[in-house]
């Protein structure tokens, strides 16, 4: 497929890099960063951008739509037909999303979150990486498919609007376009990646899910001078470090809660196995550890499972403790602590939540008032094994497009609309993959894109597509 890759070298090298360039130069926050998302128009107008120029590229029977449900952000929808060679009936769905994190802290000399900059191959800019890029790949691929006589299914393309806010809309638009998109056959998710190297495709296989609430516990209506009431009401402090240890063995991490654990399969067993065997101190090499500082674990195996399959408890924010310059000698009236939850990728996030608050107010110690609330939650994803026509298209990339063989990855972070997607296509093959890395600082200050990666990316999705419509 020389021709192809040629057309997609020629594509990314100008159109698209200039197309997506503009793109990151608008403020498209998400509606969780955004309240006044739709007066601000931001998000409409990264979706009106990228759909103007589909509409310039060398698809002619393609539809593009902006669709804009009331209440909810708006979306973009390209349909393609299929081509003649491919007679199946059944459908292809790819998805992306155009709404961006904040900058989130100081960028570098010379970069900005809304400032595109191309140095060295990078792309760099809010939305780069995360998740601008995936539109531009599929219809990229479309082209460069259609220019070397490959075959593809008919297939939409379908661009979100609040994928960094949980993608609360996205079940609404499924359930919209449901007769219309009919018998999804493959999935295509260019939202993900996440590997240490460009030298193959990475497939996730697996992602936890996520509980989070607010608790607080309450032992005095108003504060009391310490030195008096220490040792006659116990302090909130206390309380709170006695069910925390009821939800996670302090000395190991080890989540005390069945319903967030699900069982390892024997296929995540050998993938872990196969990555610590490629990349010895990898993982825990990925983080900057102070001076000192020990892994949870010196095995490898032990690591990759802890960070993909295995709950984790994270306190990430704290109420109700002053600052310690500001501290008196003052028994507070309560302590709140913000509980992050990661649950394996099979557990029932509503049973992880009714086991949480069950475990936090029953038998409270010294009958202190307890508070559970703020909820949030997303069910994990583990993905179906790869069929047949699918392994097979795989392997097939190693050597004309990647020099490695493709790698499977089980992610400790949550997708929330991949379980969605899941369950609405239970019969379709998922490819769930992208051009993402590790170091491309996706949510954090100086993201950026691989270009020659995304080049590779889309020579991979466009093999996928035709070896999908021949199979």
């Amino acid at each position: 497929m020389k021709e192809s890759r040629d057309l997609i070298e020629a594509a990314w090298d100008t159109d698209i890099v200039r197309s997506l360039s503009d793109y990151i130069r608008i403020p498209a926050l998400s509606p969780g960063f955004d309240a006044a998302w739709e007066e601000h128009g931001h998000l409409r107008a990264a979706v009106d951008h990228v759909a103007d120029w589909v509409r310039t590229r060398a698809l002619p029977d393609a539809v593009v739509e902006v669709v804009h449900l009331e209440g909810r952000s708006p979306v973009l929808l390209v349909e393609v037909p299929g081509t003649d060679e491919c007679t199946d009936d059944e459908n292809v769905l790819v998805y992306g999303h155009l709404d961006k994190q904040p900058a989130m802290g100081d960028w570098s000399e010379g970069l900005g979150p809304w400032n595109p900059v191309l140095r060295d191959g990078r792309l760099y800019g809010r939305g780069s990486v995360d998740d601008g890029y995936s539109g531009y790949l599929a219809v990229c691929a479309l082209e460069a498919l259609r220019a070397s006589g490959g075959a593809h299914a008919r297939t939409f393309l379908l661009l979100e609007t609040a994928e960094e806010s949980g993608s609360p809309g996205l079940p609404e638009y499924l359930a919209h376009f449901g007769e219309r998109f009919g018998d999804v056959g493959l999935v295509i998710c260019l939202d993900a990646g996440g590997g240490s190297d460009y030298e193959r495709l990475h497939l996730t296989a697996s992602l936890r899910g996520l509980l989070k609430a607010t608790v607080t516990v309450r032992v005095l209506e108003t504060p009391v001078h310490s030195g008096l009431a220490s040792g006659v009401v116990p302090s909130s402090f206390r309380v709170m470090r006695q069910l925390l240890d009821r939800l996670e063995d302090s000395a190991t991490g080890e989540v005390r809660v069945p319903e967030m654990h699900g069982a390892i399969p024997a296929e995540r067993l050998a993938d872990a196995a196969a990555a610590a065997a490629r990349e010895p101190g990898g993982l825990a090499g990925r983080y900057p550890m102070v001076p000192g500082m020990t892994p949870a674990s010196g095995d490898e195996v032990e690591l990759i499972l802890n960070s993909a399959w295995r709950p984790t408890l994270s306190v990430t924010g704290a109420a109700g403790l002053p600052e310690p310059g500001q501290a008196g000698e003052v028994l507070r009236t309560s302590t709140s602590l913000r509980l992050s939850f990661r649950l394996a990728p099979t557990a029932d996030a509503e049973a992880a939540r009714s086991a949480l608050e069950r475990t936090l107010t029953t038998d409270v110690p010294y009958g202190a008032q307890v508070e559970v609330g703020d909820y949030a939650s997303a069910q994990g994803f583990s993905a179906p094994e790869a069929s047949p026509w699918l392994a097979r298209a795989l392997d097939e990339l190693t050597g004309p497009v990647f020099t490695e063989p493709c790698r499977r990855l089980a992610l400790g972070g949550g997708i929330p609309f991949m379980e969605l997607l899941g369950r609405t296509y239970p019969r379709a093959e998922f490819l769930v993959t992208g051009a993402l890395v590790a170091e491309n600082n996706m949510h954090v200050p100086d993201e950026w894109l691989n270009i020659d990666f995304a080049k590779q990316v889309t020579a991979a999705v466009a093999r996928v597509l035709d070896a999908h419509a021949r199979r």
